[in-house]
């Protein structure tokens, strides 16, 4: 009994390894990793080797597949080409086990000892990540070498022998165990590298190793669909593609795999790489048969899983794709498409407001009022998915973007509030009651509107690209906007002394909304404050002014 626990012990180590791995390199190149995908899609054998270096980094077809799955989601990547990175992701993830079946177990103590040192110093930064890689590829090999010990002593049961022995019955149920083991442990090349060690240990025949490996070739493609159930369309049909390829794979390979341990066994020095190389080729020989038809794949899939008609309201395309949560830099950029989002709807219910004013349209204040449910439900969407990006895991940069983001979304959405509150009361003082501003009323009330709309855009581009010189300029409108606030409500004053009638009658409409305009600005300024604190540009208690800044 204790040695099969610790046999169960090894394989929750070797699995636990290759996720700190994964994790760790997600973290700590994930942008780069993204960047290599992203460009990669001139043509498919550019794909395929992207696919390769990126896994064979990463050490999980199913991360990969994750990114690539985002990419195809957001529009960035089309679908041949997601399954062309696909099929270079198999083939890397092969190539890795093959490394790893070596005899590396005199690393494990070096890089245990290296990763951990590295952790401790410095937790929350590049180094202590790069730490944390070395940690779980030390992990790894150590537990591979657990493996190897405790199967060796299994072996000597006759109980384990004769349990173990039921499996070569059946290719069928090996694949089936092979694929079951794969997803419970979101690894197949645990699985593979484990299959291995058990073959060379003697605990399973080759034979029974050969099904093994084919059922974690499917579980990993299985697992990648599983993962991305609840995505949308376009993100799903990359996990299909791929499974497909798998499945097209195993039913040609299934009849033959008695002619590899026939004819490339004299040749292999040992199981494992009997076994690890019946991966690596039943891979290549997928990646190279299907190829050319990633196109012919591709269809079958967007047939199986059509897009849906979008529209622009509720068919639109939403950024917040869970898959994208594994790369946390993924992540940050799928909230910022969804926060310019939001922010385009605030803007088109600013530009409704003053037709809401000028024209008395019910209809459309009513349809604003209906934006700013979106605009809330925006704001708790984008809210809630940051929170499930690990913050251990952003880089300062990215930590940065974090809180920028949230900051963004909650002054949108307040300033959706204050639209909203606007257009209430133009309905209750000024629509229902007959009334009127002054043309000179009128003409303050578009100006000061024109003026924030300018506002709202230019803090978009603040937020989006970060420029400094663009958040000087709208830090400095807050005063402007400010001054023009003061001057338009003392003129407004001017004109209740003259006793002009329409005046009068819209007085406290009018000071109301100038002061809710000037409220609205001030939310779309401070969206300058991050950039211009980072850039050092603001003083204690005002913007340092320019002749200071130059001056010093």
């Amino acid at each position: 009994m204790t040695h099969l626990l610790n046999l169960f012990a090894a394989i929750a180590l070797l699995v636990w390894g290759t996720h700190l791995v994964r994790t760790g390199i997600l973290r700590v190149f994930g942008a780069n990793l993204r960047s290599i995908l992203a460009h990669s899609t001139g043509n498919r054998f550019a794909a395929v080797v992207s696919g390769i270096g990126v896994t064979a980094v990463v050490q999980s077809s199913t991360a990969t597949a994750l990114i690539v799955s985002a990419f195809v989601g957001q529009g960035l990547m089309s679908l041949p080409s997601a399954l062309a990175v696909m099929l270079g992701a198999d083939i890397g993830t092969s190539l890795m086990a093959v490394v790893f079946s070596r005899d590396l177990s005199w690393l494990s103590p070096l890089f245990i000892f290296i990763g951990v040192v590295l952790f401790i110093a410095r937790p929350s930064t590049t180094v202590g990540r790069v730490g944390r890689v070395l940690i779980g590829l030390g992990l790894m090999l150590l537990a591979l070498r657990l493996v190897t010990q405790s199967a060796t002593v299994l072996t000597q049961s006759a109980a384990v022998k004769a349990l173990l022995g039921t499996l070569t019955s059946d290719m069928l149920l090996e694949i089936l165990v092979g694929a079951t083991l794969a997803l419970v442990s979101y690894s197949s090349l645990a699985i593979v590298l484990l299959t291995a060690t058990l073959a060379t240990s003697g605990v399973i025949p080759v034979d029974v190793a050969l099904g093994l490996v084919l059922g974690a070739n499917l579980g990993s493609g299985a697992l990648a669909v599983l993962t991305t159930m609840n995505a949308n369309v376009e993100t799903r049909q990359v996990p299909l593609g791929n499974l497909v390829f798998k499945v097209l794979g195993v039913l040609a390979v299934l009849p033959f795999s008695g002619v590899w341990m026939r004819y490339a066994g004299p040749y292999l020095a040992d199981e494992a790489t009997l076994v690890v190389g019946f991966h690596l080729a039943f891979n290549l020989g997928v990646g190279v048969a299907l190829i050319g038809f990633t196109h012919v794949v591709a269809r079958w899939v967007e047939h199986w899983l059509p897009k849906p008609q979008k529209t622009t309201v509720a068919g639109r395309q939403r950024h917040l794709d869970p898959s994208a949560l594994a790369t946390p830099s993924l992540a940050i950029s799928c909230a910022v498409r969804e926060a310019m989002h939001q922010a385009d709807v605030v803007e088109s219910m600013l530009l409704g407001t003053l037709t809401v004013i000028r024209d008395n349209d019910v209809t459309l204040a009513k349809q604003l009022r209906t934006m700013d449910d979106t605009v809330d439900e925006l704001y708790s969407d984008i809210k809630y998915y940051l929170t499930k990006i690990s913050r251990e895991a952003l880089g300062e940069n990215e930590a940065k973007r974090w809180t920028d983001i949230i900051s963004f979304t909650i002054n949108m959405e307040q300033i959706g509030d204050i639209i909203e509150r606007v257009i209430q009361d133009v309905e209750d003082k000024k629509i229902h009651k007959g009334r009127e501003f002054s043309d000179a009323g009128m003409a303050e009330i578009c100006e000061l509107h024109a003026r924030l709309v300018d506002n709202l855009r230019l803090g978009m581009s603040v937020f989006l690209n970060g420029n400094v010189r663009d958040a000087r300029r709208l830090l400095e409108e807050k005063t402007r906007f400010r001054d023009l606030e003061r001057e338009y409500a003392a003129t407004h004053i001017e004109r209740l002394s003259d006793n002009t009638l329409s005046s009068i009658e819209t007085s406290s409409l009018h000071l109301d909304l100038i002061s809710d305009l000037k409220r609205i600005n001030s939310h779309i300024c401070s969206i300058a404050y991050p950039i211009l604190d980072s850039a050092g540009e603001l003083a204690p208690n005002r913007l340092r002014m320019s002749t200071e800044t130059s001056g010093k």
